[in-house]
């Protein structure tokens, strides 16, 4: 036999994680119709990081609500960690967050102000078939992760703004999800907070081979993905891969005054 008649099949590519395809958002402000998302798709693996960047309403936060199965698609379709999120029944979609897919959002803070920081954390598990000493295990491995063992019997209601969106990525990262969604950690009031918690959510993705998306307003916050996306006005305006951001002028006028300076 010749060897150029041998075909060795390259390894197939894992299926995406999260797929959006050809997806709309419509919603109404009471006098018209707004499109928040037209014809977006975006696909993203397992291992990935994704920068979302945008604007006020240029439709990040509908897209994260959308892969978290908060919100159903219009047009197109949304595959998120294996669930159709358009076809799922409203049990199914929100199984989402309490598995396979993470999401750390200010709104989504529940006021809990007489529970103590590990309590949250079991409080948010639920009835998820573990005994009260499991939960209490698992919380405090993830407040551990998070760098918030040291305070875990202080009160949650009192915490400062970073200290509680690390109790929300640590409710994300107790559940061991597929998915990890970010929106906003623009929300932590100092550079040096972000820098920190987005180096948590860095080292949380690469231990767990986890894929994540992380949307803002702030250039800052996205840095150090793997793929940038630009969305405006509900359309992705570009994408790249290999850490090249591409078609954002605010960036690179930055990096010009840098090198200038």
């Amino acid at each position: 036999m010749n060897n150029d008649d041998l075909t060795i099949p390259s390894p197939a590519r894992p299926g995406p994680i999260l797929s959006f395809r050809n997806v709309v958002k419509r919603r109404s402000d009471g006098l018209r119709e707004v499109v928040v998302l037209d014809g977006v798709s975006l696909e993203v693996a397992a291992g990935e990081f994704v920068g979302v960047h945008g604007a006020r309403r240029s439709g990040k936060s509908t897209l994260l609500q959308l892969a978290a199965g908060l919100e159903l698609p219009d047009d197109g379709v949304v595959v998120s960690a294996g669930c159709d999120v358009g076809a799922a029944s409203a049990v199914d979609r929100a199984r989402l967050l309490r598995g396979s897919v993470g999401l750390v959002s200010a709104d989504h803070w529940h006021v809990r102000p007489r529970a103590t920081v590990v309590d949250y954390l079991v409080l948010s598990l639920g009835a998820d078939g573990v005994t009260a000493t499991q939960a209490k295990r698992r919380a405090y491995g993830a407040l551990d992760e998070v760098g918030m063992a040291g305070i875990a019997l202080e009160s949650s209601g009192s915490l400062p703004a970073v200290d509680r969106v690390k109790l929300m990525l640590a409710c994300a990262l107790v559940r061991e999800p597929r998915l990890l969604l970010i929106d906003e950690p623009a929300v932590i009031p100092s550079l040096s907070g972000r820098d920190r918690f987005m180096a948590l959510v860095r080292e949380a993705a690469k231990d767990r081979n986890m894929a994540v998306v992380v949307a803002s307003e702030e250039l800052a916050a996205v840095q150090g993905a793997s793929v940038f996306v630009s969305l405006s006005g509900g359309r992705l305006r570009s994408s790249d891969r290999q850490g090249v951001v591409v078609n954002f002028p605010s960036l690179q006028r930055a990096a010009g005054e840098s090198a200038g300076a």
